[in-house]
């Protein structure tokens, strides 16, 4: 007898058919609601630097070029020009104070030397000849009032001889009148010969005096064109080193030209050469350092020159503790200036990421360790070792500093051994 068999509703295939169905529809919502659909890029790990960002002092600072110089130097000029008529030492030399360098021939000051010691014999001559006419017209005047004193004596006696005769009516009035004008007469004139006299003792003194003045200045020009003379030899001024000498034989050298110099040996100083935009930001004081001998030294800035020339001013840098021994004048070296105080800060080091990302931006690396994305930021100062973190990074945090080009626009960075 026959049996009824009753169809299965679940077979295997339709089983199978309904499962595929649904697993091809999770994976398209996947696809569609939760898949990371951000651009993603391969990168071996050998190929980036990875940095950490910390917590740390932050010192502002740039990097300058200094080259060591005495820390004080003397300068040859010529006093007065000439020709180059002997050199007694070369560039170079070690010379002590007053060691004659060269020496400079000049014929016109010889010529002016003459002619000014010929005018002081004038004047001299002159003073003299003024002394003489005083003393001859002091005479003369003596002479002259001891003439009339005598006059006067005997005008006197006349005068009252003749008023006693006319007192007696034995002389005509008209005799005895003229006695006594000759008197009266005589005794103004000695009156006037003495004012006469003073006046002219007067005059001839303050004459006598200019004269004497004149004479002093002419000398004192005189001492002071043979002192010139004096310094056609050109002598050093301190004992040090004779870095410099720019004369030759017989060349012509002008007043106040530069002819060399002479270091002293005592100490150095570095010269720095400052960008102008930074004129506002260096002063008295600042600090910097550098690396000489494997060892770190540090210098203070100890004066500004405010002068901008093509677009750089200079200051001078001083040791702070004892000069690094075997530094020598004229090397060059590489120095952190120091701008401001330093401040705590989050700190990201340095690196070609920067040129790509204008510091917008950084490949953050996740916690662990198998990509990188994008994740945006805000630096603030920056030095020439690392930038200050405003925004978007903790300390601790991995960031990707190496170059990112040819990473493109890419999102996300798959790490790689």
């Amino acid at each position: 007898m026959d049996r009824i068999i009753e169809k299965k509703k679940w077979s295997p295939k339709k089983i199978a058919l309904y499962s595929g169905t649904a697993i091809v529809g999770l994976l398209i919502f996947y696809q569609l609601f939760l898949s990371d659909k951000r651009s993603r890029l391969n990168v071996e790990q050998g190929r980036i630097v990875v940095s950490t960002v910390y917590e740390g002092e932050f010192q502002e600072f740039i990097p300058v070029i200094g080259t060591v110089i005495p820390i004080k130097t003397n300068y040859l000029d010529a006093i007065e020009g000439g020709t180059v008529k002997k050199i007694f030492l070369e560039a170079g030399s070690f010379v002590n104070q007053a060691d004659p360098i060269l020496e400079l021939e000049n014929t016109n000051l010889l010529l002016d030397i003459m002619y000014r010691e010929a005018e002081l014999f004038q004047q001299s001559n002159n003073l003299r000849n003024t002394r003489l006419a005083m003393e001859q017209n002091s005479l003369a005047i003596k002479a002259e009032l001891l003439d009339l004193e005598f006059s006067i004596k005997n005008s006197y006696r006349d005068f009252n001889n003749k008023k006693r005769l006319s007192e007696a009516d034995l002389i005509a009035k008209q005799d005895y009148e003229a006695a006594e004008d000759e008197y009266y007469y005589l005794l103004n004139k000695r009156e006037l010969t003495i004012e006469s006299y003073q006046k002219d003792s007067v005059f001839r003194q303050i004459q006598l005096e200019q004269l004497e003045a004149s004479l002093e200045r002419m000398k004192s020009n005189l001492e002071i064109v043979k002192d010139n003379m004096k310094n056609l030899i050109l002598k050093a001024p301190v004992t040090g080193q004779l870095t410099s000498l720019n004369a030759e034989i017989g060349e012509s050298k002008s007043k106040g030209e530069r002819l060399g110099q002479v270091d002293v040996l005592d100490g150095f100083k570095i010269l720095v050469s400052v960008d102008e935009y930074y004129l506002s930001r260096v002063s008295i004081g600042q600090r910097g350092t550098f690396n000489f001998d494997g060892s770190q030294h540090e210098l203070v800035v100890s004066k500004v020159y405010p002068e901008v020339i093509n677009g750089r001013f200079e200051i001078d840098m001083e040791f702070v503790s004892e000069e690094p021994e075997g530094i020598r004048r004229g090397q060059s070296q590489h120095i952190r200036l120091e701008l401001g105080d330093p401040s705590e800060g989050i700190l990201l080091a340095r690196g070609g990421f920067f040129q790509k990302t204008g510091g917008q931006w950084v490949y953050l690396v996740d916690e662990s360790g198998e990509y990188a994305i994008k994740q945006a930021i805000r630096l603030g100062r920056q030095n020439s070792e690392v930038f200050e973190v405003l925004e978007g990074l903790e300390p601790g945090d991995k960031v990707i500093t190496s170059s990112y080009e040819g990473f493109g626009d890419i999102e996300k960075l798959m790490l790689s051994e």
